[in-house]
């Protein structure tokens, strides 16, 4: 019955019988949400969606519990273990489609607004207080794969962990990795910057020298692609008086006193 409603509302439905199962299917598909009984064979949901939430591969992914389960230690569970939302059965479709909408749209524009780090040419990872990774944006991803981990920080990279720290690290014959901390956007966690660049790269870069924040690059992105600033607080999930601030600051850091001229210099040294 659910299925059926879940694909009416236009959703592509995987099935998965088992905790072991759902893990399984994560390795090959990235689904926008996840709807989890907390009773199953096998892992229990709750420490299935432990295992979801510590692959920074699926952190991202929202998960609703669904289940019978109704008592408020059952509930605070399944909030302690990674879940968003939390319905209790007898389901009812509606409440479960408006509760997926939601949780699917903000996953997304939450996606969106880190992407747009890598849009800058930049890659963005979370850490917490024992440098295990959180968080990755496919660019960091990357990057952090091809020097040797996704779910722990390498080594050499443990001293990015000092509020404020900046690296400057060996890469291959051509690059150098920068790594830069930009504080902690919740407790326990903290936030890296990472851009790859050529040893010979010019020093006098206006954009590595205008120290923009995270959330300034991000805005900054979004206008060198041609975005109004109703369309980027839409993005980011801001109000557009909001959005017009980080510009102003934006502006000033850049030398600059026009849209278009920090959409030029963007796109010239994105490039």
């Amino acid at each position: 019955m659910l299925c059926d409603a879940l694909e009416a509302g236009g959703y592509t439905v995987l099935i998965a019988t088992s905790g072991e199962a759902a893990l399984q299917r994560l390795a090959h598909a990235a689904p926008d949400a996840i709807l989890l009984d907390g009773v199953m064979p096998g892992l229990s949901g709750f420490e299935t969606c432990r295992r979801i939430k510590a692959d920074p591969r699926s952190a991202h992914i929202p998960v609703l519990f669904m289940t019978g389960l109704g008592e408020t230690t059952d509930v605070v569970q399944g909030f302690e273990s990674g879940g968003v939302d939390y319905v209790v059965k007898p389901i009812r479709i509606a409440e479960v489609l408006a509760r997926l909408q939601t949780h699917t749209r903000n996953a997304r524009m939450a996606q969106f607004a880190h992407a747009a780090v890598d849009v800058a040419g930049m890659g963005v990872l979370f850490v917490d207080l024992d440098g295990s990774v959180v968080w990755l944006s496919p660019q960091a991803t990357q990057w952090l794969q091809q020097a040797g981990g996704v779910s722990q920080l390498p080594p050499a990279w443990q001293a990015a962990r000092q509020a404020g720290a900046s690296l400057q690290l060996p890469w291959d014959e051509r690059h150098v990795m920068h790594i830069r901390s930009i504080g902690a956007p919740s407790a326990g966690e903290l936030m890296l910057l990472l851009r790859l660049e050529a040893q010979n790269a010019e020093t006098g870069s206006r954009l590595r020298d205008a120290a923009l924040t995270a959330r300034e690059t991000e805005v900054l992105s979004w206008v060198a692609k041609g975005k109004t600033n109703r369309d980027i607080a839409e993005i980011l999930q801001l109000s557009p008086r909001t959005v017009n601030k980080h510009l102003e600051h934006v502006f000033e850091k850049l030398g600059v006193e026009t849209r278009a001229a920090a959409a030029a210099l963007a796109s010239r040294e994105l490039a």
